[in-house]
């Protein structure tokens, strides 16, 4: 697998005028462009877990890297592209830190522009209280899991507010590392743990968070 892949659905870019109202919007399915078969493939749960079992990693695509990328927002920004399955950490000089990450699945993706509100060290999951009515395995931990390698929210967790308020979404890490790439949250952004850890070692409480609207077009920059 290469670390192309291809986008089902277009939209409209989510920025410029006043963005402020976090926004429900539709997920998106991934593809990789196999080159043996010369043919692109559904990157699915199935698949992306037999690729790190194969692997012990994600695909290239979703490992962190240093990339070019044109924007006028200062560094230390956190730019999101659910669509492309991408976190980006805007760094000086045009380029930026790419990190793979895991996004909302069909009818848990959102956009808006937030801000880091907090940030945790193997945080305490406490799902809310729509996760507990539909979910019996989030009813368990109703009143809070401690943090440690089976916690959901992984190795560190930033909490995304709007002015003062929590949005209920994280940035955070993960005991699933081959979700990478996939809609499989109920809206938080996941990232591998050595990836949580190092963008939480970067970042400042306080911090922009720019999450796009699905499509977005990032080739013209932000």
């Amino acid at each position: 697998m290469t670390d192309r892949r291809k986008l089902l659905t277009a939209g409209a870019l989510l920025l410029g005028a006043s963005l402020c109202a976090v926004l429900p919007v539709l997920a998106a399915e991934t593809q990789v462009y196999d080159p043996k078969t010369r043919k692109w493939t559904d990157y699915n749960k199935t698949e992306a877990y037999k690729y790190w079992r194969k692997n012990k990693q994600v695909p290239p695509a979703f490992q962190r890297q240093v990339v070019r990328f044109r924007t006028a927002e200062k560094p230390g920004t956190i730019i999101i592209d659910g669509n492309q399955h991408f976190l980006y950490l805007v760094q000086p000089d045009q380029t930026a830190i790419r990190y793979g990450i895991g996004v909302g699945r069909d009818g848990f993706g959102w956009a808006g522009i937030v801000r880091v509100g907090r940030v945790a060290e193997w945080p305490t999951w406490t799902p809310p209280a729509e996760m507990v009515a539909r979910d019996p395995k989030a009813a368990k931990w109703a009143n809070g899991q401690p943090g440690g390698p089976d916690n959901p929210l992984g190795a560190r967790a930033l909490y995304l507010y709007e002015g003062d308020q929590d949005t209920i979404y994280r940035i955070h890490g993960t005991p699933e590392p081959w979700t990478m790439g996939l809609n499989v949250s109920s809206g938080c952004i996941r990232m591998v743990n050595d990836d949580i850890i190092d963008l939480h070692s970067r970042i400042q409480v306080g911090a922009k968070v720019i999450v796009l609207m699905q499509g977005a077009a990032l080739y013209k920059g932000v």
